[in-house]
């Protein structure tokens, strides 16, 4: 069988995930049994000072036998993340290149410019 092949009987089924600067590859792929297990690969981009750029991944084997104890968990972590400190994103504060546009409207909102006014000359009512 030619290597390709191999490769192509590996990758069963996969998925991706893009948040920002890390990218989640949620792959099935078949054992040499040809049974199934799923991987997870987090792939997080580097960007260096002279532009050039790596990519560090971190990856994760999760077997059927697994799969419900890991689902179990997985939830109940994310539950008690989401009730203790809600759905807000604040790590993006502590990001280099965060903007908070949110702020810049309700600040031009709240400070209207002189160019928002209309001219109106009380003669003509």
């Amino acid at each position: 069988m030619r290597e390709n092949d191999m490769l192509e009987k590996d990758e069963i089924f996969s998925k991706v995930l893009r948040a920002g600067r890390r990218t989640y590859f949620f792959d099935v792929r078949a054992t040499k049994a040809d049974d199934y297990y799923i991987t997870i690969t987090e792939s997080k981009k580097f960007t260096e000072e002279d532009g050039s750029f790596h990519f560090k991944k971190h990856k994760i084997y999760l077997y059927k036998e697994d799969f419900a104890a890991f689902t179990d968990i997985l939830e109940e972590m994310t539950a008690y993340v989401l009730n203790h400190k809600g759905e807000e994103v604040i790590s993006e504060r502590h990001q280099k290149d965060f903007k908070r546009e949110y702020q810049q409207e309700t600040t031009e909102e709240a400070a209207p410019t002189e160019k928002s006014f209309t001219d109106i000359d009380f003669d003509d009512i």
